[in-house]
C-alpha cells in the first residue's frame, strides 16, 4: 500500500534538521491525501447507486457488487447507509403479497428455510468474519429489490422492460471491468482479519449469474401482475420445500438416482440459457388443427384412419383409443362465440350454449327434461336421487366416498353427490349423443371419455366404493358377463353396484330375459342382493348389489363359472390389457390391500393406508408410511403458503384441476377444502401409487403422456405439472405434450410447472409464442417454477391432420 511505501522512504535519515522537518510535513500531507483517496473510493459506488436510481434504464447489479467489495468501508461511512437502506420500507410492502407472513408458517418451518441458505454459505466460507458475511448477503439482496421497484416505475412510464434486462447485463459487465481496476489497490489494504469477508465477497460474485436470472424473473412478474418481487431472505414463499423437506422436490430420485441441489450454479450455463432464449422464441410457429371433429378434436379418439381399418365394431372398438404414431403439434380451434365458463356451483344448473354448441342431445333426451336449450344457455335438471334413502349401508360421504358412474349421460348424478362429500368418476363414450362428457366437464363435474369395449378401464383393481349405472343400457349379461366382471375387478370387496334399468321393473319379454340372466350371473359372482326398489320420483327400478368379502362362496360353487383368474393375473394391470371373463380372488391377508375397508371420510385422506408397511421403500426413498406423510405435509405447506396466496390465483374461477404427475395425491389432498376436484394422473412408467390415491378417498387414472388424454378440449381450469416435462423430453415428443396442454386447458386457464431451470426457461419461451401470459417465474438451486395463463389467441394458418379427416 502507499502508506507502507512512504514509511520506508521516511526511514531514510538526513543530516539536516530542516530537511527532516520538511520531510515529516510532506509525509503527513501525503498520508492525508492517501486517506482521502481511500475514503472517496468507498463512496463512489454509493454515488453510482443514486445515479442509477435517476436513470431508469440502468440495473442495480453494479451497486450490489461495489457494496460487497467495499463492505468494510461502507459500513464505517455513515453517509453511505441511507443510499443502501432507503428502499427497505417500500420493497417490503411490495413483497407481502408474494410472500408468507411469519404467522402463516410453522415456526420450525421458517427456521429451516432461513438456515438452509445460511448453512450453505457457512459450509463453503471461512468461519472468520461471520457477521460481515451476513452484512454482505443483506446488501446483495437490496439490488434485486431496487431493480424490481425500478421495473415497476418503468412500467408506469411506459418504457419497455425487455430492453432494460438486456442492457442490464451489458452494464454489469462494463462496471465489472471498472471495479476490477480498483481491486489491486483495495486488496492491498485488507488486513488478515478481513480475509473471511473477502472470500465471501468473491463467492457472492460467483453467484452473479444466478442473481441475474432472479432479477429477470422478478421484472417479468412486475410487468404482468404489479405484485412486487418474490425474492426475500426471511420467510421465502413456499414455492419450494424448506431444508427439512428439500428431498420432496427431487421426485426423480427413485428413478434417476440422487438429485444434486448445489448452492452455487454454473455461471456459464446460466448465460447460455439466457442467450438462447430470444432465439427459441423465433423458432416456434403454430397452426390451427384442421380436422373433421373441429373444436371437439380428441386425437386418440378421432383417428379416423385407424378406425376405418378396424375389422369389427361389435364391441365398440371404434370408441376405444387409437392414438396416432405422430401426435399433433397444432392447436385446436375454439367454438365461435366461446366465453369464459360459468363458475361453480351455478354451472351445475346451466352452461353457455356457445361453449358446447350441441343441441342433438337435448333433442333426443328432451322428453326426459334433464337437458334443454334455453336462449344462450343449456340448462340441466338436478334431481336428488332417492337411492341413498333405500340403502343406509351405502353411507354416502362417509363409508362410500369414491364412485364410478358408467354411462353417465351429462353426469347429473355425480353433480348431486358433491353435496354429500362424494367424488364421482363419470364415464361415457364419445358417441352419437354428441359430447355428453363435454357437457359434464363444462358443468364442473368429473368425467372421462371411455367405453367398456375390449380392454380394461384404466383404473387399478379394488378401488371404487360404489359403481353406478342409471338408465343403463350396457349389456352386462352377454359373453359370460365379461363387462360385469370388469366392474367386479374395479369394485372393493364389500362395495356396492347400483343398477337402474328397465329390466328391473318392466315386464317386456326382452326385459324379463335380461333380468333372469342378470340374476343368474350375479349369484354366480357371489354378489348379494341388498335391495330392489322403485325411485319415488320417476318410478324407475333400482337394484343394489354388494360384492363378497371372502372366498368361501367361490369355493362352494357347484361349477367354476365364471372362472377364477389365474394367480399370475394382476388385477391392477389396466393399460391396454384385454378384458377377461374371470374373477380375481378376494384378498384375505391382513396386510393385503382390499382385505379391510378404508377408514371413513375424511379421516382416510390424511392417514397412510394400513397395507403400507415400513419394510417398503416409498417414492422418495423413505419407509412408505413416512414417505406418504412427508409428501402430504409438503404439499399442505406449498398450497397454504404459496398457491393459495402467493401466486395471485382467483380460486373462485377454478373448478376442474388436473395433477399431471400426482405421486401420492398430496396436492389433491391439500386442496380438498376448496370447491375443486382434482384428476390425479399416474404415468404408466412411474411407480404405481394410484391405489394409494384411491385409498385416501381421492381418484385418478393411468395415462401415458406420450399420447393424448381422453378428454375434450377446454376441459380444465388448472393444470399442475411437477417434473413431468423434463421426463417427457427424454422419452417422446416434447412439443406434442405442449400442444396437448393447450388443448385440454380452458382459455384463461392456468398452469403451474415445477421443473428444472432449463425446462422452465424453454417452456416460458414456448408459452410466450402461444401468446400466453407469464404470471410468474422463480428459480432456485437449478429448480424452477412457472405460472402462466392461457389466452383466447388462436393462430390463423391451418394444418390438415390427414388421419383425422373423414
Amino acid at each position: 500500500m502507499a502508506l507502507g511505501k512512504y514509511s520506508r522512504v521516511d526511514g531514510r535519515k538526513s543530516s539536516s534538521s530542516y530537511c527532516s522537518t520538511v520531510t515529516v510535513v510532506v509525509f503527513v500531507a501525503l498520508c492525508l491525501v492517501g486517506v482521502w483517496m481511500m475514503t472517496s473510493s468507498s463512496v463512489v459506488p454509493v454515488q453510482n447507486s443514486d445515479v442509477s436510481q435517476e436513470n431508469k434504464n440502468e440495473v442495480k447489479t453494479p451497486v450490489i457488487e461495489s457494496n460487497a467489495e467495499n463492505n468494510n468501508d461502507a459500513r464505517n461511512d455513515e453517509s453511505s447507509k441511507p443510499a443502501v437502506e432507503d428502499n427497505g420500507p417500500r420493497d417490503e410492502g411490495q413483497q407481502k403479497q408474494f410472500e408468507d407472513s411469519q404467522g402463516d408458517l410453522p415456526e420450525d418451518a421458517t427456521k429451516v428455510d432461513n438456515n438452509v441458505s445460511t448453512n450453505q454459505v457457512e459450509k463453503n466460507d471461512n468461519p472468520e468474519g461471520t457477521e460481515k458475511k451476513d452484512d454482505v448477503l443483506e446488501k446483495k439482496e437490496d439490488g434485486p429489490k431496487d431493480e424490481s421497484e425500478n421495473a415497476a416505475k418503468n412500467k408506469v412510464d411506459g418504457e419497455p422492460q425487455v430492453e432494460n434486462k438486456e442492457s442490464g447485463s451489458g452494464e454489469t459487465k462494463a462496471n465489472n471491468s471498472d471495479d476490477n481496476e480498483k481491486k489491486p489497490e483495495e486488496n492491498s489494504v485488507k488486513t488478515d482479519g478481513e480475509k473471511g469477508e473477502a472470500q465471501v465477497v468473491e463467492k457472492e460474485e460467483n453467484k452473479k449469474g444466478e442473481g441475474q436470472v432472479v432479477e429477470k424473473e422478478e421484472n417479468k412478474k412486475d410487468e404482468k401482475t404489479d405484485q412486487g418481487p418474490i425474492e426475500k431472505k426471511d420467510n421465502p414463499p413456499e414455492v419450494f420445500p424448506s431444508g427439512a423437506q428439500s428431498e420432496l422436490l427431487n421426485e426423480s430420485t427413485t428413478q434417476n438416482g440422487s438429485f444434486s441441489t448445489q448452492a452455487t450454479e454454473s455461471k456459464n450455463a446460466k448465460e447460455d440459457q439466457g442467450s438462447s432464449q430470444p432465439q427459441n422464441q423465433n423458432t416456434y410457429s403454430w397452426k390451427l388443427c384442421n380436422t373433421t371433429a373441429g373444436p371437439d378434436y380428441i386425437p386418440c379418439l378421432d383417428n379416423l384412419e385407424a378406425i376405418m381399418k378396424l375389422r369389427t365394431t361389435k364391441h365398440y372398438e371404434h370408441r376405444e383409443r387409437h392414438c396416432p404414431d405422430n401426435p399433433p403439434t397444432c392447436l385446436v380451434p375454439m367454438p365461435e362465440g366461446y366465453r369464459r365458463s360459468i363458475e361453480w356451483p351455478t354451472s351445475r344448473e346451466k352452461i353457455w350454449y356457445r361453449n358446447v354448441p350441441h343441441s342433438k342431445l337435448a333433442e333426443v333426451k328432451g322428453h326426459q327434461n334433464w337437458v334443454k336449450v334455453s336462449g344462450d344457455y343449456l340448462t340441466f335438471l338436478v334431481v336428488a336421487p332417492s337411492l341413498s334413502m333405500s340403502v343406509p349401508e351405502v353411507a354416502w360421504g362417509k363409508r362410500s366416498r369414491v364412485v364410478l358412474d358408467v354411462g353417465c349421460g351429462v353426469a347429473s348424478f355425480g353433480g348431486f353427490l358433491f353435496d354429500r362429500d362424494v367424488l364421482t368418476m363419470s364415464l361415457a363414450p364419445k358417441d352419437e349423443h354428441e359430447a355428453q362428457v363435454q357437457f359434464a366437464l363444462e358443468r364442473g363435474i368429473p368425467a372421462i371419455s371411455a367405453v367398456m369395449g375390449t380392454k380394461r378401464l384404466p383404473y387399478p383393481g379394488r378401488v371404487f366404493d360404489v359403481v353406478h349405472c342409471a338408465r343403463c343400457r350396457v349389456p352386462w349379461h352377454i359373453e359370460g358377463g365379461k363387462l360385469l366382471l370388469e366392474l367386479n375387478r374395479l369394485l372393493r370387496p364389500g362395495g356396492f353396484f347400483v343398477w337402474s334399468a328397465t329390466p328391473i321393473y318392466q315386464k317386456l319379454p326382452e326385459d324379463v330375459e335380461i333380468w333372469e340372466a342378470m340374476k343368474k350371473l350375479t349369484q354366480a359372482m357371489c354378489w348379494e342382493v341388498i335391495s330392489i326398489t322403485k325411485d319415488r320420483v320417476n318410478g324407475v327400478g333400482i337394484a343394489v348389489y354388494r360384492k363378497t368379502t371372502s372366498n368361501e362362496c367361490y369355493e362352494q360353487r357347484s361349477t367354476n363359472d365364471p372362472p377364477l383368474c389365474k394367480d399370475s393375473d394382476d388385477p391392477n394391470a389396466a393399460w391396454n390389457v384385454p378384458l377377461q371373463s374371470c374373477m380375481h380372488k378376494v384378498p384375505v391377508a391382513p396386510s393385503e390391500r382390499g382385505s379391510q375397508w378404508p377408514e371413513q371420510w375424511p379421516a382416510r385422506v390424511g392417514k397412510p393406508p394400513y397395507w403400507l408397511t415400513s419394510s417398503e421403500v416409498g417414492v422418495y426413498g423413505k419407509p412408505a408410511p413416512e414417505d406418504f406423510v412427508a409428501d402430504y405435509e409438503h404439499w399442505k405447506r406449498v398450497v397454504s403458503n404459496s398457491y393459495l396466496n402467493g401466486l395471485g390465483i382467483n380460486w373462485a374461477t377454478v373448478r376442474n384441476v388436473m395433477d399431471m404427475r400426482a405421486v401420492y395425491g398430496g396436492l389433491a389432498a391439500a386442496l380438498r377444502e376448496l370447491n375443486v376436484w382434482v384428476m390425479n394422473i399416474v404415468s404408466i412408467d412411474a411407480p404405481d401409487t394410484l391405489p394409494i390415491i384411491y385409498e385416501r378417498g381421492l381418484f385418478g387414472i393411468y395415462h401415458d403422456w406420450c399420447e393424448s388424454f381422453s378428454t375434450y378440449p377446454r376441459s380444465y381450469d388448472l393444470l399442475h405439472a411437477d417434473h413431468l416435462f423434463s421426463k417427457i423430453k427424454k422419452k417422446c415428443n416434447f412439443m406434442a405434450l405442449v400442444a396437448e396442454v393447450d388443448r385440454i386447458l380452458r382459455p384463461e386457464g392456468k398452469i403451474i410447472v415445477r421443473d428444472k431451470v432449463e425446462i422452465i426457461s424453454e417452456l416460458e419461451s414456448i408459452f410466450k409464442s402461444m401468446q400466453w401470459e407469464i404470471r410468474m417465474t422463480y428459480s432456485k438451486d437449478k429448480e424452477g417454477l412457472l405460472y402462466a395463463q392461457k389466452t383466447m389467441w388462436r393462430p390463423t394458418e391451418q394444418e390438415t391432420i390427414t388421419y383425422a379427416i373423414a
